[in-house]
C-alpha cells in the first residue's frame, strides 16, 4: 500500500492566520498532540525570524517525539552571501532539528521584480543552502515557493530551480501553490510533467504539494497532487493560515485512507482527529466549524424526517462513512422538518427514555413543532432539547430554581456601561441570593448564576465556560418589541453544548438559555458520579 507522508505546519504557516497565536507551550502542547496521532513531521516555525520559534526548539529538545519527525523551517542564502555564513541557515542548523524546510523562489517574478536578484544568483543560493545542510547530515526538505505560477510564467526556469535543489541532495521537492489560485486538473498536469522532467535526468526524489485555499480548492488540489505521484502532503490542522487558510489535514487524511485506500497516519488513529481539531481550535480560541467535513458536529447530523427514517434502517443510506472512524457520532435534529423517527433517535442519543404519561414520539414531535413555530430552534440547542424531553417524560428534576433576579445597568456621562445582577435561587429547599458584576447583562447574570451555585456545588463549574453567545430577532416587523432568539454555547474539558431562550425580552429569552445550560452541565456531572 502507497505510503503517503503527512507534514504539519500548523505551527508556522498556521500561525500565519488572523487572530491566531500561539505561545512556546502551547506550540510544544500541539505538537505532543500531532505526535500521538501519528504525523510525520512537524513543522515547529522559523527559528531565524523570532525568539518565540527559537525557543519552540530548544523545549523541543526536552521532549520525546516517538513518531513525528521535528522539522525547522526557513529559507535559502541571501544573495551573494557564502552559505556558511549566512544567520539564518546557522539558526537551522542550532535548532538541532533532524529535518530542515527551506524555502526558494521558482517564479521569475519573484527573483527579478522582488528580490531584484539573476536567475544564475537565485539557481546559486538553492544549491549552495541544500548542500550546506546536507553537509550537517540533516534531511532536507526544499520548498518551491510559487512554483505552479512560476511553471505557467516560465516552465523551464522553475524547473532548473527544482533540478538546483535535487542535485545538491533534497530529499523532497515540495510545489507550492503559494497564491491558492491552481486548478486541480492544471495541477495534476503540472506535476505529471514535473515527474516526467526529473525522471529525465535520473532525479528520483520524493514529491509534496503545498496548497492554499485562496479559491477554496486546497483540499482538491492536494488529493489531486497524490492522484499524480505526490506521497508528502503539506498542510494544517482545521487549515489555519494566512488569508483563506491552507489545505485541511483533518480533511486530507480521511480521504487518503478512506476513501483512496492509501496510508497516511495509522488506520487506528483516525478516531482521534475530532479532539485534535477541537485541541487546536480550543488552544487557538477559534470556535470550532460545525459544518467541518469529517469531524464537524454538523457532518453526520440529520434533520429530515426521511433521512432519519432511513438511517434507522441503513446508516450508509445517508452517511459516506462511518462516523466513529474518525471519532466522530451521528447527531439527529429535532425540528418542524422532522417527525416521530426524529424524536425517537434523538431521545436515544440524549439519553431519555420515551413512553409513559400518555406522551409517545407522535405527540412529542407535535408538540416540538409547536414550540418551533412560536420561534424556538432546537436541531441547534441538544442542552435545551435533552431538558425538553425530560420535562414531557416527566423525568426532569431541577438542580436548582430560580426565584428572583434583579439586572440594572448604570451609566455615567463620560463612562462606559456597568452591569449589575442580583439572583436569589433555591436548591433543595435552601435558598441563596447572590450580586456580581459583569460585563453587560449577561455577563452579570451568568456570574452571579455561577456565584450563587458554586456554594452548592464547588467542584462542578471549574471547567464550564460560555463558548458563543447569539441574539436573533425572529420578526423585525415588531422592531422592538420584536421576539429575539438567544443561543449560547458552552464548554468544558470533554463536551460542547447549546441551549436556546426566546422572548421578546432580551433578558429573559438569554435567562433561559443560561439556566438551561447550567442545569445540563450539573445534571450530566450528577449522572456521571
Amino acid at each position: 500500500m502507497v505510503q503517503v507522508y503527512i507534514y504539519d505546519t500548523t505551527l508556522r504557516d498556521g500561525s500565519q492566520g488572523e487572530n491566531i497565536n500561539f505561545s512556546s507551550a502551547e506550540m510544544i502542547k500541539i505538537a505532543k498532540k500531532l505526535d500521538q496521532t501519528g504525523v510525520h513531521y512537524i513543522e515547529g516555525g522559523w527559528p531565524g525570524s523570532n525568539a518565540r520559534d527559537a525557543r519552540f526548539f530548544e523545549l523541543a529538545q526536552k521532549e520525546t517525539f516517538t513518531h513525528a519527525r521535528i522539522t525547522a523551517f526557513g529559507s535559502t542564502r541571501k544573495p551573494n552571501v557564502p552559505a556558511c555564513q549566512d544567520t539564518n541557515l546557522q539558526a537551522l542548523i542550532t535548532s538541532q532539528a533532524p529535518v530542515v524546510a527551506i524555502v526558494g523562489k521558482s517564479w521569475v517574478l519573484h527573483v527579478e521584480q522582488i528580490m531584484e536578484n539573476t536567475r544564475d544568483e537565485n539557481l546559486a543560493m538553492i544549491r549552495d543552502s541544500v548542500a550546506l545542510l546536507k553537509g550537517q547530515g540533516r534531511e532536507v526538505i526544499y520548498d518551491a515557493e510559487h512554483f505552479f505560477d512560476g511553471y505557467k510564467d516560465d516552465a523551464g526556469y522553475a524547473l532548473q530551480t527544482l533540478t538546483a535543489a535535487a542535485q545538491s541532495g533534497a530529499d523532497t521537492l515540495v510545489l507550492c501553490d503559494t497564491n491558492g489560485g491552481t486548478l486541480p486538473f492544471d495541477l495534476e498536469a503540472i506535476v505529471n510533467a514535473v515527474q516526467t522532467a526529473l525522471t529525465g535526468q535520473g532525479l528520483t526524489p520524493r514529491l509534496g504539494i503545498h496548497a492554499h485555499n485562496d479559491c477554496g480548492l486546497a483540499v482538491a488540489n492536494s488529493i489531486a497532487a497524490v492522484r499524480a505521484g505526490v506521497t508528502l502532503v503539506q498542510g494544517t490542522i482545521n487549515g489555519y493560515g494566512e488569508r483563506c487558510g491552507n489545505a485541511d489535514l483533518i480533511t486530507i487524511i480521511p480521504l487518503l485512507n478512506l476513501k483512496m485506500g492509501l496510508t497516511s497516519i495509522p488506520d487506528a488513529r483516525l478516531t482521534q482527529l475530532k479532539s485534535l481539531s477541537r485541541f487546536v481550535s480550543e488552544t487557538a480560541n477559534i470556535v470550532p466549524l460545525n459544518t467541518r467535513p469529517f469531524v464537524g458536529r454538523s457532518a453526520f447530523a440529520h434533520k429530515g424526517g426521511l433521512h432519519v427514517n432511513a438511517i434507522m434502517k441503513v446508516p450508509r443510506a445517508y452517511e459516506h462513512i462511518d462516523p466513529a472512524l474518525v471519532g466522530n457520532k451521528r447527531r439527529v435534529l429535532v425540528s418542524d422538518l422532522g417527525g416521530k423517527s426524529n424524536v425517537i433517535y434523538k431521545a436515544k442519543e440524549l439519553g431519555v427514555e420515551l413512553g409513559g404519561n400518555g406522551y409517545d414520539s407522535q405527540k412529542i414531535a407535535a408538540e416540538i413543532k409547536t414550540l418551533e413555530d412560536q420561534g424556538y430552534q432546537f436541531d441547534v440547542a441538544d442542552g435545551s432539547m435533552k431538558i425538553l424531553l425530560q420535562k414531557f417524560t416527566e423525568q426532569f428534576t431541577p438542580l436548582f430554581t430560580l426565584e428572583s433576579f434583579r439586572v440594572t445597568i448604570e451609566k455615567d456621562k463620560d463612562q462606559p456601561c456597568k452591569a449589575h445582577a442580583t439572583i436569589k435561587i433555591d436548591v433543595d429547599g435552601v435558598h441563596e441570593i447572590t450580586a456580581a458584576e459583569g460585563h453587560g447583562p449577561v455577563s452579570a447574570l451568568d456570574n452571579a448564576l455561577r456565584k450563587a451555585l458554586g456554594k452548592f456545588f464547588p467542584d462542578d463549574l471549574q471547567s464550564m465556560r460560555l463558548v458563543d453567545f447569539k441574539v436573533r430577532v425572529i420578526d423585525g416587523r415588531d422592531g422592538t418589541e420584536a421576539k429575539v432568539r438567544v443561543f449560547i454555547e458552552s464548554r468544558d474539558h470533554e463536551n460542547l453544548w447549546s441551549t436556546i431562550g426566546v422572548s421578546e425580552d432580551i433578558i429573559e429569552a438569554s435567562w433561559q438559555a443560561l439556566a438551561d445550560s447550567f442545569q445540563f452541565k450539573l445534571g450530566k456531572d450528577l449522572l456521571n458520579r
